[in-house]
């Protein structure tokens, strides 16, 4: 009513009003129809915009809504399959620097200036690509090269996965390589029960000794809502048999694992940490015993960026010595460089795996990472704010219409509520970056028309779509603040963009005294 155009003689207030009626009446004939009501309350306005909603048969429940909306989105992701590869890929680079700390006392001619010698001793380098078929098969293609002091070789694997029903698919895979013949394999993978599946792999290797076959089933189990239970057999080339729980919560990781087998027989246990702060920082130890020996790492990995993860680990261990291992993951690729340290145990090569990548990466972090971070951080939000500028001008037009309706019509009584300020947007604090500039709008106005029998009431939703509000920092923190006054008592709240707000309220009131 508020809006109707026939409630304004003023050219002007009539135009306005017009404006705002249609976007009141675009809304009314939305919530008027259940059908359309439905798709908003669950999908909100991008939910109306999908395509396919016309040849649905109306008087539908929300229940079989939904179950529409996802058909005609599956439908919609179909038409991406084709783009989406998938590709993930590793590169290893093993370096030798045993020579820094355990030099040869002999002295060679070739060797000069006693310049310790590091070198790399061996690389890595896998990558892998899916191409989905159709809706149920996928074909997935991988390679490989790997060298190691001066010899190589390589490999390519095509494997056909097809997903059976909801509770299983299969694989078959073909493969061939420099260093081994061909390779064919089977894989099954089946849910037996909500809590239970079961992975069975086959495969026969094809080379000049003959035919080698080999069989790994896993079998795995929920424990409890954290904690899964695993039971693998393998038989062929290393025979072995293992078991391992693994029990992953919210703040740590926990495994445990035995294993008997030909030639690897051992005893593992681990446990990582997980902070719960933004840069998903993880602390992790483990210890490793068996015929081969005994190891003891310990590290830790942090995000450094949006989709990159840095980690390093400390390994010492007999006979295998000191090594350190650093590993960056970057989306869906992976650099990892285990640096061999030394072949015994010495204190100075554990001391500097564990305090040298410590202080790099802290002068890393300052000097490279933290500014390259705020600068992401501030470029994307310049183009969010470019993106938007078109929609907020329209809103900030809205609004302005709004707030000059608001005034004509605006009436108020001097014993009711009062809203005497009210600013939204972002506000400048003491944590404030220098040179921070407040962008605030005034809301007093609209803030006021929403009063009704002497109270506010805003739900749990950003403010900026409320009537004569707009978005002033487009991707950043907003608050609202009020200055309100209460049968002549002054009070004031600071409230979020999407808390919810009620006033009047005793907590708001202002002392005298201050």
């Amino acid at each position: 009513m508020l809006y109707h155009p026939d409630k304004h003689r003023d050219p002007e207030l009539k135009r306005q009003a017009e404006q705002l009626f249609n976007l009141v009446h675009e809304a009314y004939e939305v919530l008027r129809d259940p059908q359309a009501r439905a798709i908003y309350d669950i999908y909100g306005k991008r939910g109306l915009d999908v395509e396919g909603w016309e040849v649905v048969e109306r008087k539908r429940t929300p229940a079989e809504i939904r179950e529409e909306y996802e058909r005609l989105q599956k439908e919609r992701e179909e038409r991406r399959l084709q783009q989406r590869t998938n590709p993930k890929g590793t590169i290893s680079v093993g370096i030798d620097a045993t020579d820094l700390f355990d030099q040869y006392e002999e002295d060679y001619e070739d060797v000069g200036g006693g310049v310790p010698h590091v070198e790399i001793n061996k690389m890595h380098i896998s990558q892998s690509i899916e191409a989905p078929l159709t809706t149920k098969d996928t074909a997935i293609l991988s390679g490989s090269l790997s060298t190691h002091n001066g010899n190589g070789g390589g490999s390519i694997n095509l494997a056909l996965r097809r997903v059976t029903s909801a509770k299983g698919w299969g694989e078959v895979e073909l493969g061939a390589g420099d260093t081994q013949g061909p390779l064919l394999g089977l894989k099954i993978f089946r849910n037996l029960t909500p809590r239970f599946f079961v992975t069975a792999q086959c495969g026969l290797q094809f080379s000049s000794r003959g035919v080698r076959p080999g069989v790994t089933t896993v079998l795995a189990r929920h424990l409890d809502k954290n904690t899964m239970g695993y039971l693998q057999w393998r038989w062929g080339i290393q025979s072995s048999m293992n078991t391992s729980i693994v029990r992953d919560t919210k703040s740590s990781h926990f495994t445990f694992a035995m294993q008997l087998g030909i030639p690897h027989t051992f005893m593992m246990m681990s446990y990582q940490y997980k902070f719960q702060d933004d840069d998903q920082t993880k602390i992790k130890g483990s210890v490793k015993s068996g015929f081969f020996g005994t190891v003891v790492e310990y590290g830790a990995e942090r995000k450094i960026s949006r989709h990159s993860v840095l980690g390093a680990t400390v390994s010492v261990g007999v006979p295998q010595g000191v090594s350190l291992k650093i590993k960056l993951n970057r989306a869906s690729q992976t650099y990892f460089f285990p640096i061999h340290l030394t072949d015994q145990i010495l204190p100075s090569a554990v001391f500097y795996a564990t305090v040298g990548p410590l202080v790099f990466y802290l002068a890393i972090q300052q000097l490279i990472i933290r500014p390259y971070v705020r600068a992401q951080k501030e470029e994307d939000l310049e183009k969010q704010q470019e993106s938007s500028a078109s929609n907020i001008a329209r809103k900030k037009q809205e609004a302005e219409a709004a707030v000059s309706i608001f005034l004509y019509r605006l009436c108020t009584c001097a014993c009711g509520l009062i809203i005497l300020n009210a600013w939204y947007g972002k506000f400048v604090t003491d944590n404030s970056r220098k040179h921070e500039r407040a962008k605030v709008i005034d809301v007093t106005v609209p803030l006021q028309c929403l009063v009704k029998d002497s109270k506010l009431i805003l739900t749990e939703a950003t403010k900026s779509g409320l009537p004569g509000f707009y978005d002033p920092c487009v991707g950043e923190e907003k608050s609202l603040k009020v200055l309100y006054q209460f049968r002549g008592v002054m009070h004031q709240v600071l409230s979020g963009d999407s808390e919810p707000l009620r006033i009047p309220k005793q907590s708001h009131r202002i002392d005298a005294d201050t």
